[in-house]
């Protein structure tokens, strides 16, 4: 007797079963068209293969290539460029580092950013002071205020970020807010509607909902960018949230931030302007956006921007050359580090060429996978001659590098593939000695609270970490 259930099943099954692998074929074969760098498009292929369940979900989420090949019109950016542009063509004395024309025209080539001189700089890396100076800076405030965070935490700093923005807004000063609702996800809305009803324009970064999930959270907003009045800015890595302040269990949260004063906030101005435009569909380009503004200090600033919607890689181009530029020495803060193939080559490059370059990471990070994955990288460093230290005192999620007492850069991006090639980033390129040297000696201040690495101890780890670091690095481009 046949059958019959048993047969249906097995058909049932089996049909299935291909169904399946034909959409896991048709992936990778997606996948592969796509023409993405080979690195991506192999770690695509592995991952799909071997872990095909977790590996079609994961691509469905985050692996579809969701760019707009343009979020503003030519006629239109031209206009929103028109008045920073006027300011800085308005500029007759300054000189530009020789060293570092190259760069600066790198920049302002593929980037638009201006190369503003007579600029004021602090730095932050005490996020108490950080939050104390930025909330007096908001309460002086005659005109607008923009304030872009990655993160904007609904606690006791968020709070008090907050309270002084809606008491602005009733003053009569108009108050524009960008959050990235995917670093911000665990922030009630309840909390951005006490900002919205005093009046404040709240806009989410590329807001996240299923079914439009997978088009939107691969690219993510990291900025963090503060204007007031136009005249004075913040930039750097960190967010509105109590950790900045309070650390994390294993110790403080040691980062850095920028204040600017001076013409270089209309590189910050544009950048979120931009990002207004991307998120509202409203192009703001009145003059008191971009007021007149006088020699505040000594500084030649250029505010830089990187995102997945523009047709380069600006601040990965950046580094490279000013890794190459390099000639005495080169020193990284980085909280991940998953170079491209390009900027380990340049890093490696330098090191054989007898500048002294360092890398500082964090020796434990609030994130397992990007731990190993930078774990995988530390080999390809010390085999060449850059120093390592593993910062030991809290979680380093600084984002500085310095070079030869003359440049220094600030700003969101992390040494990763996530923040060179998905996320919105924004870095203050600064050419100015005294601001280097200040720089110089808060690394070599941390080094004193780090670990230094050598091959020969990196060697004998245990081999169980080995293997680890080296199947999350096939991984790593995914990160």
């Amino acid at each position: 007797m046949i059958e019959w259930n048993e047969i249906v099943r097995l058909i049932a099954s089996w049909s299935v079963y291909l169904i399946y692998l034909a959409v896991i074929v048709s992936t990778i074969w997606v996948v592969v068209l796509e023409n993405r760098n080979p690195v991506k498009t192999i770690a695509w292929v592995l991952v799909l293969v071997f872990l095909p369940v977790i590996g079609l979900v994961f691509y469905i989420f985050f692996g579809r290539t969701h760019r707009r090949d343009q979020i503003i019109s030519r006629r239109s950016y031209s206009k929103l460029l028109r008045r920073p542009e006027e300011e800085y063509l308005s500029q007759t004395d300054y000189v530009v580092p020789a060293a570092y024309e190259g760069l600066i025209s790198l920049f302002q080539r593929s980037n638009h950013a201006f190369p503003y001189a007579n600029n004021s700089t602090e730095i932050f890396i005490d996020g108490s002071a950080w939050i104390n100076t930025l909330l007096q800076e908001l309460q002086q405030a005659q005109d607008h205020i923009h304030l872009q965070s990655y993160i904007f935490a609904d606690d006791e700093v968020g709070g008090r970020v907050r309270d002084v923005l809606t008491a602005k807004a009733r003053q009569g000063v108009a108050v524009r807010v960008i959050y990235d609702d995917v670093g911000s996800w665990k922030t009630p809305n309840a909390f951005f509607d006490v900002m919205m009803e005093a009046g404040i324009e709240v806009r989410s970064f590329l807001k996240v909902g299923f079914p439009l999930f997978t088009n939107k959270a691969n690219y993510r907003n990291h900025r963090k960018l503060i204007i007031i009045d136009g005249h004075t800015g913040f930039i750097g890595g960190m967010n509105i949230a109590d950790r900045y302040v309070k650390g994390v269990s294993w110790g403080i949260w040691r980062d850095t931030h920028l204040m600017i004063k001076g013409k270089a906030v209309h590189g910050l101005q544009t950048a979120f302007l931009l990002d207004w435009y991307f998120t509202d569909g409203t192009l703001l380009t009145a003059a008191h956006y971009f007021p007149m503004v006088g020699a505040m200090g000594k500084s030649i600033i250029q505010v830089v921007t990187s995102s997945p919607v523009q047709p380069g890689q600006e601040i990965v181009m950046g580094l490279m050359k000013a890794i190459n530029n390099a000639r005495k020495y080169f020193y990284i803060q980085t909280p991940y580090f998953l170079p491209t193939e390009a900027i380990l080559n340049a890093l490696q490059t330098a090191a054989m060429s007898g500048v002294d370059v360092r890398l500082m990471v964090p020796e434990k990070s609030d994130t397992k996978m990007t731990h190993w994955g930078s774990r995988s990288y530390v080999a390809d460093v010390l085999k060449f001659g850059v120093k390592v230290y593993f910062y030991r005192k809290g979680f380093l999620h600084s984002k500085l590098m310095v070079s030869d007492d003359q440049l220094t850069t600030i700003g969101s991006t992390n040494m990763d593939f996530r923040s060179f090639e998905h996320n919105f980033e924004a870095n203050a390129f600064i050419y100015d000695e005294h601001v280097a040297i200040e720089a110089r000696d808060l690394f070599l201040a941390d080094q004193k609270e780090c670990r230094q690495v050598t091959l020969k101890q990196w060697e004998k780890r245990p081999r169980r970490n080995r293997v680890l670091e080296s199947f999350i690095r096939l991984m790593s481009p995914l990160l």
